[in-house]
């Protein structure tokens, strides 16, 4: 259950962040009213007819601005990481471990074969 639910808001977060455009041109078509008399930029020339196209446009190029800083980081952090993995490979051969004598594990081992093994002959 829990995996379930933890799975399906993963795939709703990467949906969500892929159409992020979409939602500032919905929420841009639903709030055009409001937009075109206080948020406009340009709400005292009418002649221009803009209708709110200005503050949508700047929303857009915010939302653009922002993937590109996001995807900067990320190249950064990946970056980070695979310097991180190089060094990481380099330490742990460094590591010395410690060495056990066949004595101290109570097990002998034959000091030579008693026969020779021959495979069988055909």
């Amino acid at each position: 259950m829990f995996k379930r639910l933890l799975a399906i808001s993963l795939i709703l977060a990467l949906v969500l962040t892929n159409f992020s455009r979409f939602f500032i041109y919905a929420g841009f078509n639903l709030n055009r009213k409001y937009i075109a008399t206080t948020l406009c930029e340009n709400r005292d020339k009418p002649e221009m007819h803009c209708n709110g196209q200005c503050y949508l446009m700047k929303k857009l190029k915010q939302a653009t601005q922002k993937e590109q800083s996001q995807s900067r980081e990320n190249q950064k952090n990946l970056f980070q990481e695979a310097l991180l993995v190089q060094q990481t490979t380099y330490i742990l051969p460094v590591k010395v471990l410690k060495s056990v004598r066949v004595a101290e594990l109570g097990i002998t081992l034959p000091q030579r074969a008693a026969t020779i093994f021959h495979p069988p002959r055909a």
